[in-house]
């Protein structure tokens, strides 16, 4: 009887895709849950980035609000205020603000 449990003991063990199961299943998760949608953000960042255009009302990433003067493949100008204008790198500005769009403090 004893030899019974010993060649049994073996042949018991999980297959080896068994021990990677669950492993893939995390990265699947991660993928669809983090990755995926942050990629998706990103595309439609540099969308709107490739879009600027002179006259677009803008939101850097330092908070600052502004209106596109001028635009080249880099830097973009952007008037904070009457006669006060800074130039910004494209991938820094955060936001575009629609046309019509109310304050949020209104």
């Amino acid at each position: 009887m004893l030899e019974l449990l010993a060649a049994a003991a073996p042949g018991a063990e999980p297959p080896v895709w068994m021990t990677w199961l669950p492993i893939i299943g995390m990265v699947l998760i991660f993928w669809f849950l983090i990755i995926r949608p942050q990629m998706k953000r990103q595309k439609e960042h540099q969308a709107k980035v490739a879009g600027l255009k002179k006259g677009d009302q803008v939101v850097t990433q330092g908070g600052l609000v502004g209106k596109v003067i001028k635009v080249d493949d880099t830097y973009a100008e952007i008037e904070l205020a009457k006669d006060v204008r800074v130039k910004a790198v494209k991938h820094t500005i955060a936001d575009l603000i629609e046309p019509g769009a109310k304050p949020a403090n209104d």
